[in-house]
């Protein structure tokens, strides 16, 4: 497959041959970085996440429903501690560097949490097809995807439709539900994920994808890190801020991509994006 075409940017990216991954991204609409950190990493991370969701669960609008038993939090920066980790990690720079280009902005961070008893989500993409990607075939942003825990079968792994981030059908629901005369298709395509602690996912949030259901009776928590391109406005629909003292304490080369208000107490955030028709776990 030739590799499309992003003016000015080599695939490569500055520290990683991304290539790739540009390809699968493109191709697939996922792709993944193995034992990109240490378990120990992830097990630090998933103590900051449960930290964060009980104290979620304590305020109107700090957890929004994804459906039965599954829920979906917003976090500043500081509250995990490994984000710089995260942020400034080669592979993730390269690939956004690579898909997106050098003014690539950090708008979200989050994570979700299915809990036992979560459903089958309805398949969707994340929202509507941006123009730049319906005209051009060009990706204007990027989800990363960290796992908390090593995920097995049974635990309701996340499941997606590769290829299917070019489906664009005027019947899509708020341009993100497929009809389900459409589902025998995902269901052909379907794979389902299994990343261990320490490994990092990147997707485009517009490759048709679900949530399964939990069978067992461990909670998955993944952490959730939302990139935008120059021209992508998903950070419209997003809270991120840091403390003046946080921001000081940053590398250059991260504030440069944190595209968020500095200030001086952080506000809990109270969750603006909710999916339409995921909270109704129908499926």
């Amino acid at each position: 497959m030739s590799t499309h075409a992003h003016p000015g940017i080599s695939p490569a990216g500055p520290d990683v041959d991304v290539t790739a991954d540009v390809e699968a991204l493109y191709a697939d609409g996922i792709t993944a970085r193995k034992g990109a950190f240490t378990p120990e990493w992830a097990d630090r991370m998933r103590e900051d996440i449960e930290v964060a969701f009980r104290d979620a669960l304590k305020r109107p609008g700090g957890a929004v429903g994804r459906g039965p038993h599954r829920y979906y939090v917003e976090i500043h920066p500081e509250q995990l501690r490994g984000f710089v980790d995260l942020v400034d990690h080669p592979w993730v720079r390269s690939v956004c560097t690579a898909v997106l280009g050098p003014d690539y902005r950090i708008v979200e961070l989050g994570f979700d949490v299915p809990l036992e008893g979560a459903v089958d989500q309805p398949w969707h993409r994340d929202f509507p097809m941006p123009e730049e990607t319906r005209a051009e075939r060009r990706l204007t942003s990027l989800a990363f995807n960290v796992t908390a825990v090593d995920t097995e079968e049974d635990m309701g792994p996340f499941e997606i439709a590769p290829g299917t981030q070019w489906d664009d059908h005027p019947d899509f629901e708020h341009g993100m539900f497929p009809p389900r005369s459409h589902y025998p298709r995902y269901e052909e395509r379907a794979v389902r994920k299994y990343p261990r602690r320490g490994d990092i996912s990147a997707r485009t949030a517009l490759t048709v994808h679900r949530g399964t259901r939990n069978h067992s009776t461990r909670s998955r928590p993944v952490l959730v890190l939302g990139v935008d391109g120059p021209e992508a406005t998903n950070g419209d629909r997003h809270d991120t801020a840091v403390t003046r003292a946080y921001w000081a304490s940053l590398p250059e080369r991260v504030r440069r991509h944190l595209d968020c208000p500095v200030v001086d107490v952080l506000e809990p955030v109270t969750q603006k994006h909710t999916i339409e028709g995921l909270v109704m776990g129908e499926a």
